[in-house]
Order: structure tokens, then sequence, then C-alpha cells
């Protein structure tokens, strides 16, 4: 069973910095996955941040945070972080990893950030606060 834990959440104010990470466990050695990042702020819809393939590493932005975030993994693949710049009283939110596991590569891009795509697991969250 995959297990996802998020943390590194924390208030900050407008302008600040948090590094976030996703850790993951129960892969197969075989298996092929892709990470996502997602926030859910109150009363407003989940939306996908960012997201990147174990198999090369590509990676994928949305626009709202191109630039600004930066996600990556360590090299054993084991976790996953995202790098919050220049945060924005927006982007405060919780913020979700999610795993897609497939037996071929995973391929990212706008469709592993859409709310239609289908992730096999989910972390519970942490909790992002920008304010001043």
């Amino acid at each position: 069973q995959v297990q996802l834990v998020e943390s590194g959440g924390g208030l900050v104010q407008p302008g600040g910095s948090l590094r976030l990470s996703c850790a993951a466990s129960g892969f197969l050695k075989e298996d092929y996955y892709a990470i996502g990042w997602f926030r859910q702020a109150p009363g407003k819809e989940r939306e996908g941040i960012a997201s990147i393939s174990s198999h090369d590493g590509s990676v994928y932005y949305a626009d709202s945070v191109k630039g600004r975030f930066t996600i990556s993994k360590d090299n054993a693949g084991n976790t996953v972080y995202l790098q919050l710049n220049n945060l924005k009283t927006e982007d405060a939110a919780v913020y979700y990893c999610a795993a897609d596991v497939s037996f071929r590569p995973v391929r990212v891009g706008p469709l592993s950030l859409s709310t239609r795509y289908q992730y096999d697991y989910w972390g519970q969250g942490t909790q992002v606060t920008v304010s001043s």
C-alpha cells in the first residue's frame, strides 16, 4: 500500500518562502508514477499546482505558480518537494500530494493537474497560511 505524507507547511508573510515535502513509501521497484501537488482553499475547488514523473523527472506547472514554485525529487525518488517562493495571500490553502501509479511511465502535463485526473493515492495535506 502506497502512503504519502506531506510536511513543511506553516505561517509565512507575503513574499516569504516554504519548502513542502511529500514522503512516499510502499512503491514496488517496478512501479512508475507521477506525483502531483494540489491545493484547496476554503470555499474553492481543488487546484492542480505541479507534477513530476518518476521515470525521467519531467515536470509540469500550472500557469498560476510558474516561476514562483518549483517541484523536484530526491535521488532515491522517495521524496518529492515543492518549493514555494514569493508567496501571495491567495496561495494560502491546504496543500496535498497525490500519486498516479502505473506499469508504464506516466507522462505529466495539463491532464495531470486536472480535477478529472484519477490519482491512486493522496496524502493528508499540509496547511500553508500567508498573512502579514
